[in-house]
C-alpha cells in the first residue's frame, strides 16, 4: 500500500480506484486523508458494500472499458488485482483518457512466479495454468501500457509472506474467494475442497509475488 502511494504519487491527488470492488483501497486512501477518491466497479452489490464503509469516497457503477468520467478528470488511477478480469487494451485506453496530462497509473497484479508455489495448487491442479493464462507478465504489461499511450512504464517486483490458520484457509475455499474457482470444472472444485478438508495443516505459510507497474500520460 505505502509503495503504491509513493510510486504513483497519490498523496493530495484526485484518485480513481479502478475496479474498486468492496472499496478496500478507496476506503484506506479516503479515510486516512491521503487522497480524494472515486471508485468505479461494474458490480452494484460490491459498490453497496463499499458505500457502507465510508462517506469520504465517491462510488460509481461502470466498466473499466467505458469509464463514466470526463477526460482528464483524475491526477492518478490505481487498478489493483483487476486487469486480469477486463479487456486490457480498452481499459488502459480509458484510463489514459480520464487522466490529466502527466497523470499516473499504477497497476497492481500478480507476478507469474506467484502461481508456481501457490498454496491452492496442491488441491486444484488446473488452477496454475488458468491463472497464468489470465494474468499479464512484465513484458506484456509494458507493451500494453505503451500501446495505450502511457509513457515510460516501469515495473517493480515485490515479494511478501503471508499465513493462514486452517479454519481461515478452509473458509476461503468454501466461499470460493478468488474468481479462478469460477473457471474450474465443478468436479475439480468439489474434489479439491474435500482433499483440503482432510489434509490442510494447522497453519499455511505462503509467498506473494507482486508486479507493480507505474506509468504516466504524456
Amino acid at each position: 500500500f505505502e509503495l503504491v502511494v509513493a510510486e504513483a504519487e497519490l498523496r493530495g491527488a484526485r484518485v480513481l480506484d479502478a475496479g474498486c470492488g468492496t472499496g478496500r483501497l478507496a476506503v484506506a486512501l479516503a479515510d486516512s486523508g491521503i487522497a480524494r477518491v472515486w471508485g468505479v466497479d461494474r458490480s452494484p452489490e460490491m459498490l453497496a458494500v463499499a458505500r457502507a464503509k465510508t462517506s469520504r469516497a465517491g462510488f460509481k457503477e461502470g466498466r473499466l472499458e467505458s469509464l463514466p468520467f470526463r477526460d482528464g478528470w483524475f491526477d492518478a488511477a490505481v487498478a489493483w488485482l483487476v486487469v486480469h478480469l477486463v479487456d486490457r487494451p480498452a481499459a488502459f485506453a480509458e484510463l489514459s483518457r480520464v487522466l490529466r496530462p502527466g497523470g499516473r497509473l499504477a497497476v497492481v497484479t500478480f507476478d507469474p512466479a506467484h502461481f508456481s508455489e501457490f498454496w491452492l495448487n496442491r488441491y486444484f491442479p488446473s488452477l496454475e495454468a488458468v491463472d497464468r493464462a489470465r494474468f499479464p507478465g512484465r513484458e506484456a504489461l509494458i507493451r500494453e501500457l505503451q500501446e495505450a499511450g502511457f509513457a515510460e512504464p516501469r515495473v517493480l517486483r515485490v515479494s511478501q509472506r503471508g499465513s493462514l490458520d486452517r479454519e481461515a484457509a478452509l473458509r476461503r475455499i468454501r466461499e470460493r474467494h478468488i474468481s479462478t474457482f469460477d473457471l474450474l470444472e465443478e468436479e475439480e472444485v468439489l474434489r479439491g475442497s474435500e482433499r483440503a478438508e482432510r489434509e490442510l495443516p494447522d497453519r499455511i505459510e505462503y509467498g506473494i509475488e507482486w508486479l507493480v507497474a507505474v506509468a504516466s500520460t504524456p
